[in-house]
């Protein structure tokens, strides 16, 4: 038996099918005799391979976030107030592609700068810089570029969907805008409330971003302080650029060595174009880190092992107030953060 569908909505290749003419279709269908419905097979599973698309996941994403108020409670609190992400001028944070897939065993996939190598491939983008050689060099992997990675991984890799003029460097680095905004972060307890930070302001660019699960399975690995962590792990690997950003900086200590009670900064600009570690980097600050289960060598204690942990970046602070006066600018050049292991549990 055969059946046939025609209508005048339909008939025209430059038009799609109406919505209410495939229900139509499917109703005449319904009730088909089952020696009619016998004409329909099962598939091959080569077929269904085709079908269910084992390439991976691609998702087109536009947001705005915004939080009144998250805190953490213990004896006291620590709150974030009037948290907010979006594009720059509190616009909508759009023009971002995610790609999701789970890797076969030495399967290629798109990582860090690897849409790069492909342009300097291609002959879009030329390999006398050498940021771009350098890209080529490391994300050519067997013809294919990208990164290698190991069967049931999972790789969730965070890019843009335009990327504007394929041989113009700077549409690719600068084409998924943000901005991040913070009214304060205090501390509350008995004896009142606490400004930590207020008015941050912070603008810029995100590069490439990836998020890797590594299934490493029921295997181990010893860390060069003695802690042990899971080989199955979450591996962050992020580049960003801040353009324009300000703070007042309350009362709080940065990675326990500075504190800069009551200074305001303005014009705040976090890169890499400076000193001796920016190869690779294109201008853009970078973090690494790896997350998994982990026991402490000292303490025996297991919690979340955060390792590798990795950050590198020139930071410019061109207005540095102390008080209500500049005292002047104050640059940091090949800030880095290295050789880092966290061990983070409850007591």
């Amino acid at each position: 038996m055969t059946l046939s569908h025609a209508c005048s909505s339909c008939a025209s290749p430059a038009r799609r099918h109406r919505p209410s003419c495939h229900l139509a279709a499917l109703l005449i269908a319904l009730p088909l005799p089952l020696p009619a419905m016998a004409e329909f097979r099962s598939m091959d599973d080569s077929a269904l391979a085709g079908v269910t698309g084992q390439a991976g996941v691609t998702i087109e994403m536009e947001t705005k976030v915004s939080v009144d108020r998250l805190s953490w409670i213990d004896e006291g609190s620590i709150n974030v107030n009037g948290l907010r992400l979006s594009g720059q001028n509190d616009t909508v944070l759009d023009n971002m592609k995610v790609t999701i897939d789970i890797a076969g065993q030495d399967e290629v996939l798109e990582h860090g700068f690897s849409e790069i190598a492909r342009r300097a491939d291609a002959g879009l983008l030329s390999t006398g810089n050498a940021d771009v050689a350098d890209a080529l060099a490391k994300y050519s992997v067997a013809g294919e570029f990208g990164k290698q990675f190991n069967s049931g991984d999972l790789v969730i890799h965070l890019g843009a969907t335009d990327y504007g003029d394929p041989t113009v460097l700077d549409d690719y680095l600068r084409a998924v805008d943000f901005e991040l905004a913070v009214d304060s972060l205090t501390t509350s307890g008995s004896e009142g409330t606490t400004n930590l930070f207020s008015n941050v302001l912070l603008q810029g660019y995100v590069g490439p971003t990836d998020l890797v699960i590594r299934n490493g399975g029921t295997n181990t690995r010893t860390l060069a302080n003695g802690n042990t962590v899971s080989g199955s792990e979450l591996q962050l690997d992020t580049h960003f650029e801040i353009t324009n950003g300000s703070l007042d900086w309350d009362a709080a200590d940065l990675i326990l060595v500075f504190n800069f009670a009551a200074v305001g900064i303005e014009g705040l600009q976090i890169h890499n174009r400076r000193g001796n570690d920016t190869l690779g980097h294109f201008g853009m600050a970078s973090a690494t880190a790896k997350l998994s289960r982990g026991t402490s060598a000292a303490s025996g204690k297991e919690g979340l092992s955060v390792h590798d942990v990795e950050f590198r970046a020139d930071i410019d602070m061109p207005t540095f107030r102390i008080g209500p006066n500049s005292i002047g600018s104050v640059q940091f050049t090949d800030f880095a953060i290295t050789d880092t292991t966290m061990m983070v549990y409850g007591h």
